[in-house]
């Protein structure tokens, strides 16, 4: 029996680990999907970015936002703070039985929260692409990922009072995806849009990206690191019951994002004319945070439908956010969260356990807190050193006012 104990245990644990590799792998999809559509001027900027946010996560995670997200907390609103020990002694906890034993090492957990927090960030960086400072951004990022993200987190995750009101979110359709797209918002917000962007009399000029094959290959990154994000918050593999739901949700996730293209790509064609390859790809990643809130219970049928009505939303948002003149060059705050928000009530239609006020609740909670706290940091960032770079300097390019160096010099030089 015990042999049997320690089996699962070290089946979970691997399954935890690779789960939280191809959510890490997601950084590199966000990463290529942004690059592709930014213009070439800020494409290192961008990069650097990506690179810089995940490494904070990680450390400001492990310095304080895991303690704060699964310590005892307070009360069920308030963490406490608290820190990552690499004391971990579940494997005794394990082999001497029980239904409360730990089913997976303490670290693989960590490992895999993190690279959560580092998808959240990354949602803010394509939103405040091309116009604003490097440090500003890391400066932010220090406090999203140590203190806001955590709190929210601690609020269901964490066992605190939206899990106790019975807010069900299996993935973080809110608690991810939502709370990224908000403070996106509030840096959007107070960021402005990029010059040339919106004209007299509600006019507005696309900017388009430098490479659309990047993006694409973003996306398909983000699509296959899904698996992980969905899959591996079923936290465990090792028996039948559970491998049949993990199969269940990769199925599930895979048809939602299938659904979201498909219904996005003839929105777009019905809209503007045409077939539209970053309204289909923006319709995938939509379908995939329409799942995400709760992939298990729905049929693979109905899944693909949730992830349709992602698509059809992502594509009016991002118009509707342009006209209102919020300038968001990825459509990040519609994919994450828009249509997260759709995830989050899509809940209620699949799991019977759901509550349409619950969801409601959490929504706002989680909202009401990651937008204030964020447009807070935001405005006391903008108030001492700043947060856009000068005119001149987006006109040339943040990249070589941020970082020094182009992305592609060479081909710069040949149309120059």
């Amino acid at each position: 029996m015990e042999k049997l104990l320690e089996l699962s245990y070290a089946l979970d644990t691997f399954y935890f680990l690779m789960s939280g590799a191809l959510v890490m792998w997601m950084a590199a999809g966000f990463t290529m999907l942004e690059a592709g559509l930014v213009r070439a001027k800020n494409t290192a900027e961008i990069l650097t970015k990506n690179v810089g946010l995940y490494s904070i996560a990680c450390i400001m995670y492990m310095v304080c936002g895991y303690g704060i997200m699964y310590g005892d907390g307070i009360s069920s609103w308030l963490p406490s703070i608290g820190f990552l020990s690499a004391d971990d002694n579940t494997v005794a906890a394990v082999t001497a039985g029980g239904d409360d034993a730990p089913y997976y090492s303490n670290l693989s957990d960590f490992f895999f929260q993190v690279v959560f927090v580092a998808t959240a960030m990354s949602i803010v960086s394509g939103a405040v692409a091309e116009r604003m400072k490097l440090w500003s951004f890391f400066l932010f990022s220090v406090v999203l990922t140590g203190f806001i993200y955590p709190v929210q987190g601690f609020w269901k995750w964490g066992g605190g009072f939206l899990d106790q009101a019975g807010f069900l979110d299996f993935a973080g359709s809110g608690i991810v995806h939502m709370c990224g797209a908000a403070a996106a918002l509030a840096g959007v917000i107070l960021l402005g849009a990029r010059k040339g962007k919106y004209g007299p009399g509600g006019q507005i000029n696309a900017i388009p990206g430098c490479n659309l094959p990047l993006a694409t290959l973003g996306a398909w990154v983000l699509w296959l690191g899904w698996f992980g994000f969905n899959g591996g918050s079923e936290l465990k593999i090792s028996n039948v019951d559970e491998a049949n739901a993990v199969a269940r949700i990769f199925v599930n996730t895979n048809m939602a994002a299938a659904g979201g293209l498909v219904v996005a790509l003839i929105t777009a064609r019905f809209r503007f004319g045409k077939a539209d390859l970053t309204m289909a790809l923006n319709g995938a990643l939509a379908g995939l945070v329409a799942i995400t809130a709760e992939p298990l219970t729905p049929t693979p049928g109905m899944a693909t439908l949730i992830g349709g009505v992602g698509g059809v939303i992502v594509v009016f948002s991002i118009v509707f956010l342009d006209r209102i003149k919020i300038d968001d060059p990825v459509g990040a705050i519609s994919v994450h969260g828009v249509v997260g928000v759709w995830g989050l009530l899509a809940v209620c239609i699949t799991n019977p356990d759901a509550s349409l006020m619950a969801q409601l609740l959490g929504i706002g909670v989680i909202f009401a807190w990651v937008f204030g706290a964020s447009l807070l940091v935001w405005a006391i960032i903008k108030a001492t050193i700043g947060i856009r770079i000068a005119e001149q300097d987006e006109y040339e390019g943040a990249d070589l006012a941020e970082c020094g160096l182009e992305a592609y010099p060479e081909f710069n030089k040949a149309s120059d």
